[in-house]
């Protein structure tokens, strides 16, 4: 530190976070793994059936013990993930796939304990466990590194959005012209740019708060209610109780730009911007929604909402929903978020 300004090199060094491969605890994983393990049973069961009779009571039994078996293997996954996240790469397939066996020989057990498995194939039991949780696995390892060159592209394309050159541009020529007239309302226009950059330009996480992002949607359009006036109309309908669920980083800030640039710019008369956000159970609902100068203006496209969706799936799977929807003059975007 010199003179109170941090120099490059008194940053501390920040290490990635490490990659969670066993990242279980999700609806879709979930139903995605207990299909798989069904599908292969169903298809063992062909080897031996005589018919369709004797494949549905093969495909039941072998059923009672696979499906508590991998359902097991998902719950201490799901437990363990994070000491599992700690150890090197060899060993973490090691651990699953012990674990897999783990959960052959408890899916054996069950169906021993109750007489419909005899002699009980132990050995084999134990085989098929290790076999499946390491296909599992296999996937698993797969879709951890998928979410890396996505996240990666959606960093890029989101950087790009909101640090576009005119909105720059625009802010410092708003601040200037308010320099002498207005300086406090300069300074605080200023002030909302920083933070903007500061945010956009910081090191990735996996997740924020639905109540952070919803802060930087009101710096960013506090700088455009500047630029616009009157032109731009702004309705907030918060919810307190839906700020905690988890949002991608700077998810809700292109939404909004998007319904400024397409809703306010091209418009005369200027346009109607609105977010409301509501928590519906385990769920929180947010709307975007802005109103359209009829024939005016070109249509976008769609690359920021296309992205907005990509990092959404990454984050919460089959749990969370993107929809959009264009009525009487009114485009609105709307996402359903787990808690």
């Amino acid at each position: 530190m010199r003179g109170g300004v941090s120099q490059p090199g008194d940053e501390p060094v920040r290490r990635p976070a490490p990659v969670i491969i066993f990242d279980v605890c999700n609806v879709g994983v979930v139903l995605r793994a207990v299909l798989f393990s069904e599908a292969v049973v169903g298809v063992g069961a062909m080897f031996t059936a005589t018919g369709f009779v004797d494949w549905l009571l093969r495909f039941s039994l072998l059923t009672g013990g696979v499906l508590p078996a991998t359902l097991s293997w998902l719950i201490a996954t799901c437990v363990l993930k994070r000491p599992l996240a700690r150890l090197i790469t060899p060993a973490q397939w090691a651990a699953g796939i012990s674990m897999g066996a783990l959960a052959g020989l408890y899916g054996c057990g069950l169906l021993a304990v109750m007489g419909l498995l005899v002699p009980a194939p132990w050995v084999a039991s134990a085989a098929a466990g290790a076999l499946l949780s390491s296909v599992l696995m296999a996937g698993l390892v797969w879709r951890a590194k998928a979410r890396t060159p996505a996240a990666t592209t959606a960093r890029l394309a989101e950087l790009q959005s909101r640090i576009r050159p005119h909105f720059l541009f625009n802010t410092l020529n708003s601040a200037i012209a308010l320099v002498r007239a207005e300086p406090a309302k300069a300074e605080a226009v200023l002030e909302d740019l920083s933070e903007l950059f500061r945010h956009a330009l910081a090191d990735s996480t996996e997740s924020v708060t639905l109540g952070h992002e919803i802060a930087l949607a009101q710096r960013y359009l506090a700088i455009e209610q500047i630029r616009f006036g009157e032109r731009l109309q702004v309705q907030w309908s918060l919810d307190p109780e839906a700020n905690a669920a988890k949002l991608p980083p700077l998810l809700l800030q292109p939404l909004v730009e998007n319904a400024v640039r397409h809703g306010v710019e091209p418009s005369a008369a200027g346009a109607q911007v609105k977010i409301s956000t509501a928590r519906r159970g385990n769920m929180v609902v947010l709307k975007v929604t802005n109103s359209t100068p009829a024939g005016v203006g070109e249509r976008g496209h769609g690359l920021a909402l296309a992205n907005v969706r990509e990092r959404l799936a990454l984050l919460h799977d089959v749990q969370a929903q993107f929809n959009t929807v264009f009525r009487d003059g009114m485009f609105q975007v709307r996402l359903e978020i787990p808690l």
